[in-house]
């Protein structure tokens, strides 16, 4: 909002102070509205949504404090600045604690008006400001609770913000199965296109032949089993967003096709010469160096630097290991949720299998190797569950064998809850030797808020040799 687009509502039932700020106002290059009594005023607040509301405190009929509360009904954001005389500033100061921005007193000074008239329309953007923030930090806390904690995912979240208000085509770089095809749903959802479609196409999975069909369409007819007329992905995308996942794959003769297509924004179907205007964003993902492609004539150099506007790299699991017991608790919930299953956790050898594991299949073998887990585990994921190998890591022993002598005696419930305790006094012991001894970001990881993890470190009397947790970063 410009300052000379701010619309400011004059509400006083005395005509002649109406006439002087309109008149200042006006001069400042505001626009002026004007009412001489509150039930008008409240209509001018719903039908034209004014910016900055100046109040008479006493008027005729309805004051002006009634007006303030029914107009903060209506605009909980509007500025609404006072006007009283010198004998009513207490009632200004009430109708501040009430809700008022400010107060101006009889008779004006010119410049105090316009001053108060410009840091209410600042506070009014301030606020407008930081509502379209909250909206960007609901939907980066949403990607955030998918990727895990670790600081490199903080910064493609960074990346995500920032180019996803643009129109920029974006190169999502990853391995297979890192979450490339996230990151681009992420970039649609936060963009002005996340109202039209998001539409992913595997470059890997379609033949040739059909590949240039597939993108643009084709008439009846116009190859041997094209029976109907169909829509190309970029016809279904219009408005949106065009999802070109594992670009790599795409031949060479689709790559200068495409090309022309991104070049000219406008494709032709198979069949009908006809060119039709496209309004699609494209994002693309590769698992490939398309640079050292093109050096062996793999990949179009053009195309490239259409496609690489900007650039996302998402970094593997193995290189964010803080991320993993996130995830894996995250899916562990999940597959809970789906199977109707309460599988409590990870005995302390899983959790060491799960930090170890090299992970070449990324957050998809993470999330499969869980599920299965999940699906054959009772009460506790062991190591035998995860189906996996790391080195150095022995068999666990997730609870004492049921001949031992301190287990004699004891009902199954009392042996089930001792043996929780045991595995929850392990898993937390493991986390906080992997994070230093730092328990915010241990509880981060497992997914459990900083007051419980801090009670239970006492609980158990966890002590980590080299702590840090004098210095915790909340």
């Amino acid at each position: 909002m410009k300052e000379h687009e701010a619309k400011i509502l004059i509400v006083d039932d005395d005509e002649g102070c109406r006439i002087l700020l309109s008149h200042l106002l006006a001069r400042e290059g505001f626009k002026v509205m004007s009412s001489h009594d509150g039930g008008s005023a409240l209509t001018v607040i719903r039908l034209d949504a004014p910016d900055i509301l100046l109040l008479d405190f006493k008027m005729e009929g309805m004051d002006g404090m009634e007006v303030l509360k029914l107009a903060k009904g209506i605009d909980p954001d509007l500025p609404i600045v006072m006007i009283t005389g010198f004998a009513n500033i207490p009632g200004a100061i009430d109708a501040i604690k009430a809700g008022a921005h400010d107060y101006l007193a009889k008779p004006f000074d010119h410049h105090e008006v316009i001053r108060i008239v410009r840091r209410a329309l600042t506070e009014r953007k301030l606020k407008h400001r930081i509502k379209q923030l909250s909206a960007l930090t609901r939907d980066d806390g949403e990607l955030r609770d998918r990727v895990g904690p670790s600081d490199v995912m903080g910064r493609v979240i960074a990346d995500v913000n920032l180019v996803a208000q643009s129109d920029f085509s974006v190169l999502i770089v990853g391995e297979t199965g890192s979450g490339k095809e996230l990151v681009a749903r992420a970039i649609h959802q936060l963009s002005s296109r996340s109202k039209s479609p998001f539409v992913p196409v595997d470059c890997g999975a379609i033949p040739e032949g059909l590949l240039e069909s597939e993108l643009f369409g084709h008439e009846k007819g116009a190859f041997t089993g094209a029976s109907i007329q169909k829509q190309g992905k970029f016809e279904i995308a219009r408005g949106g967003t065009l999802f070109l996942d594992e670009i790599s794959n795409m031949p060479l003769g689709s790559q200068a096709k495409l090309l022309r297509a991104l070049q000219e924004k406008k494709v032709s179907r198979v069949g009908n010469p006809r060119p039709m205007a496209i309004d699609v964003r494209v994002l693309a993902a590769t698992n490939r160096d398309l640079l050292a492609m093109n050096k062996t004539g793999g990949f179009r150099l053009d195309l490239f630097f259409r496609l690489n506007e900007f650039t996302i790299n998402i970094p593997p699991l193995r290189q964010r290991k803080e991320d993993i017991l996130y995830l894996a608790k995250l899916f562990l919930d999940k597959t809970n949720r789906e199977l109707s299953k309460e599988v409590k956790g990870f005995s302390r050898s899983a959790v060491e299998v799960l930090i170890d594991y090299h992970w070449p299949g990324n957050v998809r073998e993470l999330r499969s190797v869980i599920r299965r887990a999940v699906l054959v585990a009772e009460d506790t994921i062991t190591n035998q569950h995860l189906e996996i190998k790391a080195s150095g890591v022995e068999d666990p022993t997730p609870a004492p064998a049921v001949h031992d002598t301190s287990w004699k005696n004891r009902p199954l419930k009392e042996i089930v809850r001792l043996g929780t305790v045991e595995i929850e006094r392990e898993v937390l012991t493991q986390t906080l030797k992997y994070t230093g001894g730092n328990k915010a970001k241990a509880a981060r990881l497992l997914r459990i808020d900083y007051k419980t993890i801090h009670t239970k470190v006492k609980e158990y009397g966890i002590h980590i040799d080299g702590d840090q947790h004098a210095k915790e970063e909340r």
